[in-house]
């Protein structure tokens, strides 16, 4: 009877075991997938602020090619942002 027992008690411990590895991976691979989609969104983020800076950069380059950057000795509106 004792040994029955002691491997009724091995199986469940086994078992449980098992489940807690299994419900602990898919918990890794969900964060592991969140952290992708995070970085992918800041990436996104970075790139459009890159493109608008240099957006920016380009119409005042232009501005101070053209001489249109002054308006009656004043910086121009654009610039005060």
């Amino acid at each position: 009877m004792r040994k029955f027992l002691l491997v009724l008690m091995i199986c469940g411990i086994t078992g449980s075991l098992t489940s807690c590895r299994e419900s602990t991976q898919q918990k890794t691979e969900d964060a592991a997938k969140a952290i992708g989609k995070d970085i992918k969104e800041g990436a996104e983020k970075a790139g459009d602020k890159m493109e608008e800076g240099a957006e920016k950069l380009k119409q005042e380059i232009d501005e101070e090619i053209h001489d249109t950057d002054d308006v009656n000795g004043e910086e121009a509106a654009d610039d005060l942002e």
